[in-house]
């Protein structure tokens, strides 16, 4: 896909990885629509994009709420009168064990609405989003390119049971929704980032950064640009779909 003109949603648009991905899309074309639920920052931040001569314009949505999404992606269309592409990049985390014990005595256990918050985020909001931006892609005739942010985690790891599994079934949609889409001329890949240096992460206490840092090959955090530099390359490269790209510098959880 030549990404001149063609209009490409980004959900989690505000700051990190989303962010990178809108100024690296943008920098070859691609007019944006941002969303996210920081109306102060996204405002911010197109209007930076804007200065750049990026065609940019923000849009305020919960993901996991059915009737926000669709409303979402038919003001998209009218406001750019086409959609051909969508990053499925918003999440969140709420780590904890699934259940914690000393001396074989239960202290803590995750709760519900910690594994929920994140299963609806995470990857309920991609299904409704990615089913919306099919729904548009189709009608409109647009070939389109659907670029899901899984994540190294979906492996399993210690104390994300709720992001794993999310990033797994994310994972496995991917697979599926280029299946289904191809017929139409849309394909589905996703990202697997490693550890990325986003705001999140540089907050980390310097300790648990220095031991996350030291498991990684290339010794050291990936960039949010390295992200973004792969997603524009799926989106550029019209033979890739259904697979899913390990961006994480050689680190296997």
């Amino acid at each position: 896909m030549n990404l001149e003109n063609k209009v490409i949603v980004i959900t989690g648009g505000s700051r990190g990885i989303g962010l990178a991905m809108a100024e690296m899309l943008g920098s070859k074309g691609a007019r944006l629509a941002l969303v996210d639920l920081d109306e102060d920052k996204l405002g911010e931040e197109v209007a930076g994009l804007n200065a750049l001569g990026i065609d940019a314009k923000y849009y305020i949505c919960n993901v996991t709420r059915e009737e926000q999404v669709i409303n979402l992606f038919d003001q998209v269309i009218a406001d750019f009168g086409a959609l051909n592409g969508l990053v499925n990049n918003a999440g969140i985390v709420r780590d904890g064990l699934m259940v914690k014990a000393k001396d074989r005595e239960v202290v803590g256990r995750m709760s519900l609405d910690q594994w929920q918050s994140v299963i609806d985020v995470n990857l309920t909001g991609v299904f409704l989003c990615s089913r919306e931006a099919s729904v548009r892609m189709i009608e409109t005739g647009s070939e389109g390119v659907i670029v899901n942010i899984c994540s190294v985690s979906r492996a399993g790891n210690i104390g994300q049971i709720n992001y794993s599994a999310a990033k797994a079934g994310v994972a496995a949609m991917t697979v599926t929704t280029s299946k289904e889409l191809s017929k139409y001329g849309i394909r589905c890949m996703g990202i697997a980032p490693g550890f990325v240096g986003t705001d999140m992460v540089m907050s980390m206490k310097s300790e648990a950064l220095e031991k996350m840092t030291a498991q990684i090959p290339m010794g050291r955090l990936g960039k949010p640009e390295e992200i973004a530099s792969t997603a524009a390359s799926i989106f550029e490269n019209d033979y890739l779909t259904g697979r899913v790209i390990e961006t994480d510098g050689g680190i296997r959880l």
